[in-house]
């Protein structure tokens, strides 16, 4: 038995991408599902699936890019792996309490200051990382912008936000990928102290939380950080 190949598409016809029969389709509608030319075969399985998720990952990295984005500078003095050492200057953030990671509405208390709840009914750029402390109660900060702190913050309209400065200091730091869950965080922090310790590097105080990402973000592609101030030394 002869086995003929399958028609090739006429010329200005693309081949749509087709999930167990369901067509995706991008933002026009130039590219046709699988269905409309029924002489093609389907592609394996694993082809598919490897297509779905590069289709997805396509559309999700300009989400997750972070450049048009303020993070704050540092300067890095000691680095090894994921681990860091690095020097901040002074910060300015705004700060509201926080409970169950967030779950009482603490983030959109701070989004709705820096869109305009304050007394000069101004909007700010939202900034990177959105800062924890405590990885289920304590405290949640944005950063302010630079270029307005340097002119003056304005006073939040809502009582339970307060503006305050951090001192500039010295952290050590380590960097990790995946959930922002408590757990992960947790174990970041406890790898963070051992290397802390085991470069005998004094610290004070407690862990500080930093997630870069919006939650729609794959894990494998989310930045997330653990900061432990260090203790000044004797002059």
């Amino acid at each position: 038995m002869i086995r003929r190949n399958p028609p090739i598409p006429p010329r200005g016809v693309a081949v749509g991408l087709a999930f167990d029969g369901v067509s995706f389709l991008p933002s026009s509608d130039l590219v046709k599902p699988y269905f409309l030319l029924p002489n093609l075969p389907r592609p394996p399985l694993s082809v598919r699936a490897i297509t779905l998720m590069l289709a997805l990952l396509t559309s999700l990295l300009p989400s997750c890019a972070r450049a048009k984005y303020e993070s704050p500078s540092y300067t890095v003095v000691q680095k090894e792996g994921s681990f860091e050492v690095r020097d901040y200057p002074e910060l300015t953030l705004v700060s509201t309490p926080m409970q169950k990671r967030g779950a009482d509405g603490s983030f959109m208390k701070l989004f709705r200051f820096i869109q305009g709840r304050n007394d000069r009914a101004e909007k700010i750029s939202m900034t990177t990382p959105v800062l924890m402390s405590g990885t289920g109660s304590g405290t949640m900060s944005f950063v302010i912008p630079k270029e307005v702190a340097q002119r003056g913050t304005p006073t939040p309209s809502n009582t339970d936000l307060t503006v305050c400065t951090k001192s500039a200091g010295r952290y050590a730091v380590y960097r990790f990928s995946g959930s922002s869950r408590p757990a992960p965080s947790e174990a970041a922090a406890l790898k963070l102290q051992d290397w802390s310790a085991s470069q005998q590097l004094a610290v004070e105080g407690t862990p500080i939380f930093a997630y870069y990402n919006p939650p729609w973000t794959p894990g494998f592609l989310r930045r997330n950080e653990v900061l432990l101030r260090l203790a000044r030394k004797a002059p």
